[in-house]
């Protein structure tokens, strides 16, 4: 559990840092690419993201505070998107390490000194890995009732902007240089690890409820009753049933769903590049 707990910090920290980066980098590159008159006096400055105001913007320091402006509020969208996918990763690491403790108590459910006279003990510890294991199944679809539409969106969208990024780092290589290539580049790397944690999360989610039974098979069932058997095989069969996050209830976040974005992307930029 700290292990997932120090994991899940971690991804965090990336998720953020590599988010703010973008929008720094975006902003940095803008700046960069300022084109100045012929005396230099004045500049035709253009801000981050482009806006019309009432009144004249290139007099400092106004044009300052209005950059700084910007690139904080792009910072500050950045951060609260990529705290959504902190979020995610953070609740399905979560999951997981309950999982894993459910899974060591079901290996010493048993041991050799065990006697089939503590009959009522064993029964009352497999009636209690029971309730833990329904709870981290209701734990679990509460966060697939959570994420599922916004993954849906996230999703298609994701699809069609890294489809277009694509085109744009490509183009941008063939007429506007190495600059704005690297504007690009970095907001490329984002939404595509974006999607990556949302397809990640489902398939790991996935894998470690599937665990749960080999726990079972794995424990010294033999030294059970018939009837205590049976009550875990019915923990077996739950388990085969796995726990995910879909899509809008469409389809499984896995990475096979990664690869298949990942496809279509890659498709509908060679479509793009070649028509234009």
């Amino acid at each position: 559990m700290v292990s997932n707990a120090d994991l899940s910090r971690r991804c965090s920290n990336t998720l953020i840092s590599i988010h703010a980066a973008a929008t720094i980098c975006y902003s940095v590159a803008n700046l960069i690419q300022l084109e100045f008159k012929d005396n230099f006096n004045v500049s035709s400055r253009a801000l981050p993201v482009k806006m019309e105001f009432p009144f004249e913007i290139d007099s400092s320091p106004l044009f300052e505070f209005l950059v700084v402006g910007q690139m904080f509020h792009m910072a500050s969208i950045a951060v609260l998107v990529a705290t959504i996918d902190c979020l995610v990763i953070t609740l399905v690491l979560h999951v997981s390490g309950q999982i894993d403790i459910l899974r060591q108590e079901l290996l010493t459910l048993v041991t050799h000194s065990d006697k089939i006279s503590q009959c009522d003990s064993i029964f009352a510890s497999i009636r209690i890995l029971i309730n833990r294991h329904q709870r981290i199944i209701l734990f679990s679809s509460s966060i697939e009732e959570l994420y599922s539409d916004i993954a849906l969106m996230q999703f298609m969208s994701n699809t069609i902007v890294i489809c277009c990024i694509g085109f744009t780092i490509i183009d941008s290589l063939a007429k506007e240089g190495v600059t704005a290539m690297l504007k690009s580049a970095i907001f490329y790397v984002a939404v595509t690890l974006e999607a990556f944690i949302f397809c990640f999360s489902g398939e790991y989610l996935s894998a470690k409820s599937k665990s749960i039974g080999d726990a079972v098979y794995q424990t010294l069932w033999y030294n059970l009753t018939p009837a205590q058997c049976r009550i875990l095989l019915f923990v077996i069969l739950r388990s085969q049933k796995r726990l995910t996050i879909t899509a809008g209830n469409i389809m499984d976040l896995s990475l096979v769903g990664f690869t298949s974005m990942m496809k279509a992307s890659a498709s509908y930029m060679s479509v793009l590049h070649a028509m234009y």
